[in-house]
C-alpha cells in the first residue's frame, strides 16, 4: 500500500463536485480539475459504496483514501479521485501511443502482459512470446498464479493500472527482470513520477479534456477504449532524469 498512500498524501482537501460511477468508468471532478478510472466490477452483487447518494461531502483527499479499500468498487472510485489531484500536476508529457511503444519495445522479443488488451489479437505474432496474464483468463491466457513463473522471463512487461486498483501491483512488478523495459497503461494509471521509482520506464495514463462529453460516454456505458473527451498521454522516466 506503500505507493496508494504516497499518492493520497499529495492529494488536496478540496471540494469534490460530482462522482460519476458508470459501468465501465469512474468520474471524479473538483471545481478546476477532473479524474478517471475503470471501473472494477468483479466485486459482488451486494456490496455497498460507503456514502453512497452522497459521497460529495468527502474531500477529494478523503475520497482519494478509497483506494485503500478492500471492496474493488470503493477502489475504484478513489483511483478516480487519485487521478483528479494528480491531473493538475502532470507535465514533460508526450501524446503516445502505449500500444505503439509496446510493440516498438517488444517486436521479436518476449513480451509479458497483465490484462487482456484487446490491441494483442492484431500484435502477438509480432512477439518472439507473448505471455498475457488475466484474472479472469481468455482462451491461451495464463492464470495470475503463473505470473512468478512466467513473468521474469520477458524482456518488455506491460501492466495494466487497475493492478494498483485492485492491490496486486507489488507482487507483480517483485516478479519483473532487472533489465526489462516495463510500461503501465490504461485510464485508471495515475500519471505520477513515483512509478518510475517502482521500476516502470514508462507511464500511460488519461485526461479528461471535455468534462461534460467524457461524462456523456461514462453514463452510456461507453467502452473505455471508445471515450470521447479523454486524451491518452505518457510519461517517461527519461525525461524525469
Amino acid at each position: 500500500m506503500n505507493l496508494l498512500n504516497r499518492l493520497i498524501s499529495d492529494i488536496e482537501e478540496v471540494a469534490i463536485e460530482e462522482v460519476i460511477v458508470g459501468v465501465h468508468s469512474v468520474l471524479v471532478k473538483t471545481k478546476d480539475a477532473c479524474g478517471i478510472a475503470s471501473t472494477i466490477k468483479y466485486c459482488g452483487h451486494n456490496v455497498n459504496v460507503d456514502k453512497a447518494g452522497n459521497l460529495e461531502v468527502l474531500n477529494l483527499k478523503e475520497l482519494a483514501a478509497y483506494a485503500l479499500s478492500d471492496n474493488l468498487l470503493e477502489a475504484s472510485i478513489g483511483m478516480a479521485a487519485i487521478n483528479c489531484g494528480l491531473s493538475k500536476t502532470v507535465d514533460k508529457y508526450r501524446v503516445v501511443n502505449a500500444k505503439k511503444t509496446i510493440l516498438e519495445k517488444g517486436k521479436n522479443k518476449t513480451l509479458g502482459i497483465i490484462g487482456h488488451f484487446p490491441f494483442l489479437e492484431d500484435q502477438k505474432e509480432q512477439y518472439k512470446e507473448c505471455y498475457i496474464f488475466e484474472k479472469s483468463p481468455h482462451e491461451g491466457d495464463f492464470k495470475e498464479s503463473d505470473i512468478p513463473k512466467f513473468l521474469p522471463k520477458v524482456d518488455v512487461a506491460a501492466i495494466t493500472g487497475t493492478a494498483i486498483t485492485n492491490h496486486t501491483f507489488d507482487r507483480i512488478r517483485e516478479n519483473l527482470p532487472k533489465k526489462s523495459y516495463n510500461i503501465i497503461l490504461g485510464p485508471s494509471t495515475p500519471l505520477s513520477p513515483i512509478l518510475f521509482e517502482l521500476g516502470m520506464d514508462m507511464v500511460s495514463g488519461t485526461l479528461v479534456r471535455d468534462y461534460e462529453i467524457a461524462k456523456s460516454c461514462v453514463l452510456q456505458a461507453t467502452p473505455t477504449r471508445h471515450l470521447k473527451g479523454v486524451e491518452m498521454i505518457s510519461i517517461f522516466r527519461e525525461d524525469y532524469q
